[in-house]
């Protein structure tokens, strides 16, 4: 039972990184004026929630400092909508830490941390161990990213090689487009469970 529903989470997450890919180039049109995509500032059909993804080669985790290291981190972050508008895409560093910022208006981040799927390979494991936590203030550090978090769910191995990071939903906003935080109106969602 327990591989069946590790099995289950890593199908998930592959099925996420894979739709992710086209999601950010829609979305990043869809902030620009006079695209199509603008109709949803108006409020005239619901906003598409995004799901960030970022990858990279190597984990480690600091349980004194409560931080967690995604090591030689993708310089891209991924982002994908399901139905009913499927968006996918990938937007640069500099602009997913803007969602961090008041520029990204009053439901940044910072003002209201998401929680994030983390999915890391153990060495010598053929499985992924999950864990879902609450991430706080990304710093970049050379070729990695750092978060301050909080455990919501599951075990956080110390160090990993391959790494995914599904960072819960978000409207449409800040560098990406428009928006606000939440799945449903000013609704967090609550993580993979």
């Amino acid at each position: 039972m327990q591989n069946n529903r590790f099995s289950e989470r890593t199908n998930f997450l592959r099925r996420g990184v894979l739709s992710a890919g086209a999601v950010a180039v829609v979305a990043g049109l869809a902030s620009q004026p006079g695209l199509p995509g603008t109709a949803h500032a108006e409020g005239k059909k619901p906003k598409p929630m995004l799901m960030f993804v970022q990858l990279s080669e190597g984990f480690k985790h600091d349980e004194a400092a409560k931080t967690i290291r995604l090591v030689n981190v993708d310089p891209n972050t991924l982002y994908f909508a399901d139905r009913p508008e499927r968006i996918a895409g990938h937007i640069k560093m500099d602009l997913y830490l803007k969602e961090w910022t008041s520029k990204a208006g009053k439901d940044n981040f910072k003002n209201d941390p998401p929680n994030a799927t983390l999915s890391v390979y153990e060495p010598g494991q053929d499985n992924t161990t999950a864990a879902v936590i609450e991430i706080t203030d990304p710093k970049v550090e050379g070729h990695d990213l750092v978060y301050g978090y909080r455990l919501i769910e599951g075990k956080l191995p110390t160090l990993g090689e391959q790494t995914a990071l599904f960072i819960d939903w978000i409207g449409v906003g800040g560098g990406v487009g428009f928006g606000y935080h939440g799945v449903g109106v000013g609704f967090r969602g609550p993580g993979l469970r």
